[in-house]
């Protein structure tokens, strides 16, 4: 693939041992509290990256007026049942649902969600969009990185994914909230080689879901009574994070003309961040629904979505400039076994699976687009629903019981898209017949990339120098939706 001219230049090591057992010493924990990783995790042996243009600048700030909600559907929503229906296709393929109409003449969805139907005027759908990898870190690798990754079952991503490449530019600022905020790890995306400042910061992590698993308990992103710690700290706790801030100072003082690493500068940024977050008090009101009112968490819905996506509203209002939440649900036991959206005939009934969660997704999306639109946030931030991939539009019955579901399917899916300062009302592009592969205005995946880092100022030509001290630009290709614009 041929490679943009490079734009910058990056300066990359990585600390000796002995350093690194320093730092875990004093300063493993605050570190660990930025990028989002336990204590036991090792986030010290990361790259720390440093970039300047040819003039010796800093990358360039974000966008002050853009901020975006990726509610991420792991294991990939199905097209067909959900945004694409084609009811004049074969038994096989159509599916139990019906499209219903919604308050845009000639956009359809499925008629389990009425109440996004009511709001269609303020949201787009793409149904073009298409890429090559098929199993789920892969393929989240690819959607959320804009390249295909060597390894096929890798548990974090090869390349930086979307949200850690916006970090990465917004890493000078030291604010009282942190940019890049998730509930959890999504197996297959990461920072890679833009180092473990880069990465989200996130409450109450659980690691299996970087693991490859299907079925694990939904992660919160508001505060529950188990996060609770994890979201505030006693004025004893900021004591004892100066003084450990003072020793790291003194190690540093004292060997800083020994170290030749990025590493000890990463770990101050790490800190810095650390203390102004845990001493801001909307950030801890943030994660908070207690400080809404009972009709807005009604409204939104007293589920694990409607919970998420409130306190995602929540985190934009108070600064954080891109949060991803898992869209995991906990379904019935005789309705299937996983969590995710990965709804083989193996793991569940994928149409009573839909029963039980499209009602509760139609609830907490379309109180979410409402509530940015009477806020006027829908100006400034967007909401994105997606997986990794589609679904098999062809039903599967492979389990022994007989029951149906769909496999992976990269060749066709659909996004919802909702305010950004976008063009609203409209669906983009189109499948065939049975909904296998786009036949108009087809785009790859990056296409959306490219959208969202144009609005963020993000020039996607701009290289970073990966583990091996290689360029890589941010994207190779993908041009902008020119419809939303």
């Amino acid at each position: 693939m041929k490679m943009r001219k490079q734009q910058n230049t990056v300066s990359q090591c990585i600390g000796p041992l002995d350093r690194r057992s320093w730092l875990k010493i004093g300063g493993l924990g605050v570190g660990a509290l930025c990028s989002g990783f336990a204590p036991s995790m090792r986030v010290l042996g990361e790259s720390r990256v440093s970039i300047v243009d040819g003039n010796g600048l800093t990358l360039p700030r974000l966008n002050d007026d853009f901020s975006v909600i990726l509610f991420w559907a792991n294991g990939g929503p199905s097209h067909i049942d959900m945004f694409d229906l084609k009811p004049d296709a074969p038994s096989e393929y159509r599916g139990p649902f019906r499209p219903i109409r919604t308050n845009v003449p000639g956009i359809e969805i499925s008629e389990q969600m009425p109440l996004l139907a009511k709001v269609a005027d303020k949201f787009t759908l793409i149904r073009s969009l298409q890429h090559q990898r098929a199993e789920h870190s892969g393929g989240t690798n690819r959607f959320l990185t804009g390249y295909s990754s060597v390894q096929a079952n890798l548990p974090r991503s090869e390349f930086p994914d979307m949200g850690s490449v916006i970090a990465k530019h917004g890493e000078a600022e030291i604010t009282g909230s942190p940019l890049y905020v998730a509930n959890t790890p999504s197996y297959g995306a990461g920072a890679a080689y833009l180092g473990p400042s880069c990465e989200a910061y996130m409450p109450s992590p659980d690691m299996q879901t970087a693991s490859g698993a299907n079925q694990y308990t939904p992660v919160p992103i508001y505060r529950t009574t188990n996060s609770e710690n994890d979201l505030t700290i006693s004025r004893d706790g900021l004591a004892n994070l100066s003084r450990r801030r003072r020793i790291l100072n003194s190690l540093d003082r004292l060997s800083r003309d020994m170290d030749s690493t990025q590493m000890m500068a990463s770990m101050d940024l790490f800190q810095q961040r650390a203390m102004a977050m845990l001493a801001s008090p909307k950030t801890k009101k943030a994660f908070d629904l207690s400080f809404e009112k009972k009709a807005t968490r009604e409204r939104y819905g007293n589920t694990h979505w409607g919970k998420s996506l409130l306190t995602c509203r929540r985190l934009v209002e108070a600064g954080a400039r891109f949060v991803q939440c898992q869209a995991t649900f906990r379904l019935q036991a005789e309705t299937g076994r996983t969590t995710t959206w990965d709804d083989h005939s193996v793991n569940a009934d994928i149409f009573k699976s839909y029963g039980e969660k499209i009602p509760v997704l139609d609830r907490a999306a379309s109180a979410l687009i409402e509530d940015l639109a009477q806020r006027g946030l829908d100006k400034r931030v967007l909401f994105v629903f997606c997986g990794e991939f589609g679904r098999t539009p062809l039903i599967r019955n492979q389990d022994a019981s007989g029951r149906p579901g769909r496999d992976h399917w990269p060749q066709a899916m659909s996004v919802l898209l909702a305010g950004g300062g976008l063009k609203m009302g409209q669906a983009i592009g189109a499948t065939g017949p049975r909904a296998e592969e786009p036949v108009e205005r087809i785009m790859d995946s990056n296409c959306l990339l490219a959208t969202i880092y144009k609005k963020f100022g993000i020039d996607t030509a701009r290289s970073f120098l990966n583990n091996n001290g290689r360029p890589i630009p941010i994207l190779t290709d993908g041009e902008p939706i020119r419809e939303l614009f």
